[in-house]
């Protein structure tokens, strides 16, 4: 009996401690969760937390915070400055009587929050193609004469990228410094990796992996945060950037291969006074992982007359900057279109700003038309992106997919016939919020309009989704896209 007396009051005790306990998270989460997070995001992590309190509260405390270590913000404020101060002046371009009226202040707003400046005077090939674009980048690295900066969220040595390694080691042979920067975390998980670290050792490149996770160093932070950009810089005079990572076309991962997926990718080759803006990022990530500022590798190039020139601005984006200097980028250029708006994405999970945004443009009668696949090889996010199609199709918005195998993983944007951006950064709540990645606003009728060819080509291996046909998808369809928004949310 006194047993029993002893184990209910014990039993009890630990009941009301847990219950204490529970109460407590949910009041402080109350009060410390909505600080400093979009409404959307707040309730996502609430919603987890009164789920699944002990639980909750555990991610919360890994996944919450999107802040880097004060270290690497300062890095970023230190860069930041430098920018400003050695590129004053350089951001006056022709603005003959063609310059839209409204593009003015999305520059100023691009140099205030990214702190590049626009520059003109540039041409840009584009490649469409995953073989020539890694053809285009090889043989660039053959001219290099002074410094090859080669970054990649994702970089792999495999059968498809040796030609570009071979390259790299021809550069240090004959006095070219390379220097190689990868995302830590993307690279450790492709196929390869140890592989590809002993290949840029054997070859003399000077590499560092990009937020590093490994606490047993000191290197941490939320470990979710990523690099996602993807950039090439030859001496001073040529550019690459764009979607594409340095890999074979199917990431060498057995899913792929057994599914037959094929990444379509679009990378641009720059010349012109956007190289040094380009450069600038891969310095300042440089300066992130090294601690060495490469000032002398900033210098930009004198420009030169070029017919047809293209106006552009480097927009960097990422942890390191306190606001989300690409989702203002695009929803002030959709909220500027007159006339036609023309996406592509492989991840759209627009927050509610970009939704409303978009589906106002359709609302005011605009041409709004969005690209991405049929297939992912992600499946919370493919999920979570499909459901928005309901209200986009509502809104008028025409959605084309493209065709399995093809991943259509390409990153632009056409505002008009004038504007265009082109980078690596996805129409995602995670590309807005936890990547570091580099979008590049370019202004030229000429540029928009191979871009509208590309588009072009896109259709002819499209699907158009109807609005009929989407309302009759299974339920089990609806169940997984909603539960999947739900998680898109939490960041």
């Amino acid at each position: 009996m006194v047993s029993f007396v002893v184990n209910f009051f014990a039993s009890s005790v630990f009941a009301t401690i847990a219950l204490i306990v529970d109460i407590a998270i949910r009041i402080v989460a109350v009060i410390v969760v909505p600080q400093n997070r979009k409404p959307q995001t707040a309730m996502a992590w609430l919603l987890a937390i009164f789920l699944i309190p002990y639980i909750g509260i555990l991610l919360f405390l890994l996944f919450g915070s999107t802040k880097l270590p004060r270290r690497r913000r300062e890095k970023q404020e230190e860069i930041n400055t430098f920018l400003l101060e050695t590129t004053e002046g350089m951001d006056r371009v022709e603005k003959e009587d063609g310059f839209p009226s409204w593009l003015e202040p999305i520059v100023e707003q691009n140099r205030a929050l990214g702190s590049m400046p626009l520059v003109g005077g540039n041409t840009a090939t584009l490649y469409t193609e995953y073989s020539h674009s890694l053809a285009a980048m090889t043989a660039a690295v053959g001219t290099a004469t002074r410094f090859v900066h080669a970054e990649f969220y994702i970089l792999s040595f495999d059968a498809t990228t040796k030609p570009f390694f071979d390259a790299l080691e021809a550069a240090v042979a004959r006095g070219v410094t390379v220097r190689v920067l990868f995302d830590h975390i993307a690279s450790i998980r492709s196929p390869g990796y140890l592989r590809t670290v002993r290949q840029l050792k054997r070859i003399g490149a000077q590499w560092h992996p990009m937020l590093p996770v490994q606490p047993w160093r000191g290197r941490w932070q939320r470990p979710d945060l990523r690099n996602h950009r993807k950039l090439l810089v030859i001496d001073r005079t040529v550019a690459f950037t764009g979607s594409q990572n340095m890999i074979d076309r199917s990431y060498n991962k057995r899913g792929n291969i057994r599914r037959g997926l094929q990444w379509k990718d679009l990378m641009v080759r720059f010349e012109g006074p956007i190289v040094a803006g380009i450069n600038a990022l891969f310095v300042t990530d440089w300066y992130s992982e090294t601690d060495e500022l490469l000032m002398r590798e900033t210098d930009r190039m004198p420009e030169e007359k070029i017919l047809d020139a293209l106006d552009a601005q480097v927009v960097p984006s990422g942890p390191g900057f306190d606001l989300e200097n690409n989702l203002r980028l695009f929803n002030s250029l959709l909220y500027s279109a007159q006339h036609r708006v023309i996406i592509t994405s492989p991840y759209f999970v627009p927050d509610d700003s970009m939704l409303y945004a978009l589906t106002n443009a359709a609302y005011r009668g605009l041409d709004v038309q969005l690209f991405c696949s049929a297939v992912s090889d992600q499946p919370v996010v493919f999920h979570a992106q499909r459901s928005y199609y309901e209200a986009l199709l509502r809104a008028g918005v025409r959605i084309w997919l493209y065709q399995s195998p093809t991943v259509l993983h390409a990153k632009h944007f056409t505002i008009d016939d004038e504007v265009a951006v082109i980078g690596s950064s996805n129409m995602d709540m995670r590309s807005f919020s936890l990547n570091y990645e580099i979008s590049v606003m370019l202004r030229g009728r000429h540029l928009v309009a191979q871009l509208r060819e590309i588009e072009d080509t896109y259709r002819t291996q499209c699907t158009e989704l109807m609005l009929d046909e989407w309302l009759t998808r299974p339920l089990r369809s609806k169940v997984l896209d909603n539960t999947a928004r739900l998680t898109a949310a939490v960041q």
